[in-house]
C-alpha cells in the first residue's frame, strides 16, 4: 500500500489526465502506483499483475509509469525528498561515494552488453552516487561492459540542486571517494575544477587506508536498491521503463530515511514534553 504521507507528496506532482484521451480514465492514479510497486517488489511480469487486486492491468500501469517518467514526476519528487532530508541535517556533504554494480539483462534491449563479470552474459550496469550516509543522489544505467571511469563526471553533474538550508541550493560535495576503477588524472583535474577533492585509490599501489570503512555506504545502497526484485535482474527491453523503476526505487529509499527521521523527531518532541 502507498503511505498516505508519501501520496500527499506525489499527488500534486502528477500530470492531469488528458481531456482528449480516448475513453474514460482506466484506474485511479493511486491504485496504478500500487500496481507499479507490486511489480517492483514482487518481480512479476506486467501481464501477470492480478486484476482482482484492483490495480488495473499491467499495460495500464506501465503506460502510466511511462507517462510519469516523461513528466519528470520522479525527478521532482527526488528533489523534494532530498530538500527535506537536507533541512533535517540528514545529508552528509563532506563526501560522496561512487561505484557500479552489474545486473543480468534477460531480454536485451538498449544499454545492454556482454558482462565482463558474468561470463559475457548480456547485462547492464547501475552507476550510483550517494552521500556519506548512503542516500542515493543519482543513478545511470549503461551496458555492462562500460567502464566505471566514463560515468564518474556524469554522476557528479547529475546530482540535483538541493535546497533546505539557508543560502543557495547545494549540489557539490566536499570530496568524492572512489576505488581504483576511477583512477584517472583527467577525472581528478575535473573534480578539482568543480571544487571537489578527489579521494581515489591509485592503481599499482595499496588502497588508501580506511577507504573501505568510508565507502561501505555505496555498497549498502546497492543492496537496498537490489532488494527491489524487479531491479536485481533487468527484464525491461526499454531503457526508459527500467530507469523509471530505478528512479522510483531510489525515491522510496529516500522516503524511508525521511520517515525514520520524522519518527525520531516526534519521539524526541514527545520526550521533551514529559
Amino acid at each position: 500500500m502507498v503511505d498516505d504521507d508519501l501520496w500527499a507528496l506525489i499527488e500534486p506532482l502528477l500530470p492531469p489526465w488528458p481531456q482528449r484521451s480516448p475513453g474514460p480514465k482506466p484506474v485511479d492514479d493511486r491504485r496504478c502506483l500500487q500496481g507499479i510497486l507490486f511489480v517492483l517488489h514482487q518481480d512479476i511480469a506486467w501481464q501477470l499483475l492480478p486484476l482482482e487486486l484492483g490495480f488495473g492491468s499491467g499495460q495500464t500501469c506501465w503506460r502510466l509509469l511511462e507517462r510519469w517518467k516523461r513528466a519528470d514526476v520522479f525527478d521532482r519528487l527526488h528533489r523534494l525528498l532530498l530538500s527535506e532530508l537536507n533541512a533535517a541535517g540528514e545529508l552528509d556533504w563532506s563526501r560522496v561515494c561512487v561505484d557500479g554494480s552489474h545486473i543480468r539483462a534477460k531480454k536485451r534491449g538498449a544499454a545492454t552488453g556482454p558482462s565482463p563479470v558474468d561470463r559475457r552474459k548480456t547485462g547492464s550496469k547501475h552507476h550510483l552516487i550517494c552521500d556519506g550516509r548512503g542516500t542515493p543522489l543519482h543513478v545511470i544505467t549503461t551496458a555492462a561492459n562500460v567502464n566505471d571511469i566514463t560515468q564518474a563526471l556524469a554522476l557528479v553533474d547529475g546530482v540535483p540542486s538541493i535546497a533546505g538550508r539557508v543560502g543557495h541550493p547545494r549540489r557539490r560535495p566536499d570530496s568524492l571517494l572512489g576505488d581504483k576503477a576511477y583512477d584517472s588524472k583527467a577525472v581528478r583535474q575535473e573534480l578539482r575544477r568543480r571544487k571537489i577533492m578527489p579521494v581515489i585509490s591509485r592503481k599499482g599501489i595499496a588502497n588508501i587506508k580506511g577507504m573501505g570503512k568510508l565507502r561501505y555506504v555505496v555498497e549498502q545502497t546497492f543492496a537496498l536498491l537490489h532488494q527491489f526484485k524487479r531491479l536485481a535482474v533487468r527484464w525491461e527491453r526499454r531503457l526508459d521503463l527500467h530507469d523509471a523503476l530505478v528512479s522510483l526505487a531510489c525515491r522510496l529509499i529516500c522516503w524511508r530515511r525521511l520517515s525514520r527521521q520524522r519518527a525520531r523527531s516526534a519521539v524526541r518532541s514527545y520526550a521533551g514534553q514529559l
